[in-house]
């Protein structure tokens, strides 16, 4: 009780605070700011495991962040974050975790050009790593860099490509460090002014300690632009390849869809799709079908609130002496925001998180996350 204390006061001196400058101006195009958040977590099921272990969870996540390229065509970021997490229950889960990201993007209205490379390092069980955790958070450092660029060919006609490369560090027994490099390729037509019609390859290796390695091949045709009036986004469908080591493939179809429906100006439905091949960080093959939604609504200058729920369908192939067997994994989520000042923003969601299995083994687990926090820039 006296940490809550203490965190709601810390709070609540945040919100006090008037409006301020960035932390450090230099020169004309770059900016350094201060970044931290200020959080409390109260989770009913810290291993997303069968039998629930709750926990209440403070954050504090102390950063900085430098901004170039203002008003110019090549502008980025640098951002530094180290994080930690004190649990009021279990102090042995007690983590300092650090992060950082630097993103470039280049744009002269007929070529962009984009860079990334990041660094995490990360302590929590997903859907893909509960069953093997044990009762256990999985600790894991994540690398991941990638480039990407499209060229302006004609005025009715351009070509995009990439490349992207993570690794995977896992900190603990049962699971399988890996490697995943991606190539995606696409030719875009401008249909209509608003609208480009797309003919694309994305090629993908993904190698990995635990299991069979694997080659990846995504034939497919779509969209992006305008799709429909209020209709925006990007959506391809195909062929699915997945060709593994030692022999097999699997063919499916694919499906890739990210669009937003602008219902008004201040409410907006976003809506994902996908259907795609992967593998767990156990070795086993996997087949992911998937649907998700989120309504973002701007209430007034100050207060947002949205509101998500999501569906993955997870088909493994084998599992140990299980066979194979597919998990239902549906997680929802209602948040809300309020803008104090320029700086100071105060945060609070519930997220519920629900997996139904077939495995006569049991990987089912529910779970409720309730949190409030206080972020801030300056």
């Amino acid at each position: 009780m006296k940490k809550i204390t203490q965190l709601v006061l810390a709070l609540a001196a945040l919100a006090s605070i008037g409006n301020a400058a960035p932390f450090l101006a230099i020169g004309d195009g770059a900016e350094l700011f201060a970044t931290g958040t200020l959080g409390v977590r109260a989770d009913d099921n810290i291993f997303l495991s069968g039998k629930a272990t709750s926990d209440t969870i403070f954050d504090i996540n102390p950063g900085v962040t430098l901004e170039f390229g203002k008003n110019a065509e090549l502008k980025g970021s640098l951002s530094l974050v180290d994080a930690f997490s004190n649990y009021a229950d279990h102090s042995d889960l007690n983590t300092n975790l650090f992060s950082a990201d630097f993103v470039a993007n280049y744009d002269d209205s007929k070529s962009k050009l984009g860079f990334n490379v990041g660094y995490h390092e990360l302590n929590q069980n997903t859907v893909d790593t509960a069953l093997a955790a044990g009762g256990k958070l999985t600790r894991r450092d994540q690398f991941q860099v990638g480039a990407k660029g499209e060229v302006e060919v004609s005025q009715i006609t351009s070509v995009a490509a990439g490349v992207s490369f993570e690794h995977m560090n896992y900190k603990v027994k049962g699971y399988g460090d890996f490697d995943e490099l991606k190539v995606p390729i696409n030719f875009y037509y401008k249909w209509t002014p608003k609208t480009d019609l797309s003919f694309g390859y994305s090629y993908s290796n993904y190698q990995t300690a635990i299991g069979q390695d694997s080659i990846d091949h995504y034939f497919n045709v779509g969209m992006r632009g305008e799709l429909m009036p209020l209709l925006t986004g990007e959506v391809s469908v195909g062929v699915d390849q997945r060709n593994i080591s030692g022999g097999g493939s699997k063919t499916d179809p694919g499906l890739s869809a990210n669009v937003t429906y602008a219902y008004s100006p201040k409410t907006s439905l976003t809506f994902n799709a996908g259907n795609n091949h992967s593998t767990s960080p156990q070795g086993v093959q996997q087949k992911n079908l998937s649907f998700g939604g989120l309504v973002n609504v701007d209430i007034d200058s100050a207060w947002k609130a949205n509101a998500g729920l999501s569906w993955r369908n997870i088909a493994y192939s084998r599992f140990g002496t299980s066979g194979p067997h597919e998990d239902d994994y549906v997680e929802g989520t209602v948040g809300a925001s309020y803008v104090v000042n320029s700086w100071v923003k105060i945060n609070a969601s519930y997220i519920y998180r629900d997996n139904g299995t077939n495995n006569k083994n049991g990987s089912e687990f529910t779970g409720n996350v309730f949190s409030l926090s206080a972020s801030f820039r300056y």
